[in-house]
């Protein structure tokens, strides 16, 4: 897929460029995203040359990963983040996705995150024909599980050993998300297991 650009109130989301290497090396060195990340750590300043400018592009032109960098539509166009979409099975009958983010130190608790991800998802859903987003996140990471919750994701659970980190396993909170929870249509019927009272 050709790389887009999606706008919100207050961002930008656009394909990453060579210029946002030090800004993306420069949010990296916050021990909480390598820590609950894919991210390398130390983070060196190559690491972010080569998510910039091979990671990335790769990721869309194989329709593997779908990266945004997050940045602020002020004059200063800050970068907030970064999100993305991975483990993309689009064709059908799978239709799904996984939805992953992290958010610079200086740039949390101002929404900006949960902003971005609605139009993500939004785009997922109408564009893309998505239709079952999850999300992940190691146990215990309450941050990203509040941005999940306010998009409007339904935990489902906790899998156990789900994400290898530094030679152990940890258990991962899991959540997922239907076009049907925003009230978006979608192709395929749900029949949902029914609750016993």
């Amino acid at each position: 897929m050709e790389p887009i650009s999606l706008k919100t109130d207050r961002l930008v989301l656009r394909p990453f460029a060579p210029s946002d290497a030090p800004a993306v090396h420069a949010a990296c060195q916050e021990p909480d995203i390598p820590r609950y990340t894919s991210a390398p750590s130390p983070y060196t300043p190559e690491h972010a040359r080569v998510f910039v400018e091979d990671t990335c592009p790769k990721g869309w032109r194989e329709d593997s990963l779908y990266t945004f960098g997050l940045f602020t539509r002020d004059d200063a166009q800050r970068l907030v983040g970064s999100m993305c979409l991975v483990r993309l099975a689009l064709s059908t009958p799978e239709r799904q996705a996984e939805l992953g983010y992290w958010t610079a130190k200086e740039q949390r608790g101002r929404g900006y995150t949960v902003e971005a991800a609605r139009e993500v998802v939004r785009w997922s859903f109408a564009d893309l024909g998505v239709e079952r987003m999850e999300w992940y996140a190691e146990a215990g990471n309450e941050a990203s599980r509040a941005v999940a919750l306010k998009i409007g994701f339904r935990m489902e659970g906790t899998m156990r050993a789900k994400i290898p980190y530094n030679g152990t396993r940890r258990d991962a909170w899991v959540g997922s998300l239907l076009p049907s929870d925003l009230g978006l249509p979608t192709d395929a019927a749900y029949l949902p297991f029914p609750e016993r009272g």
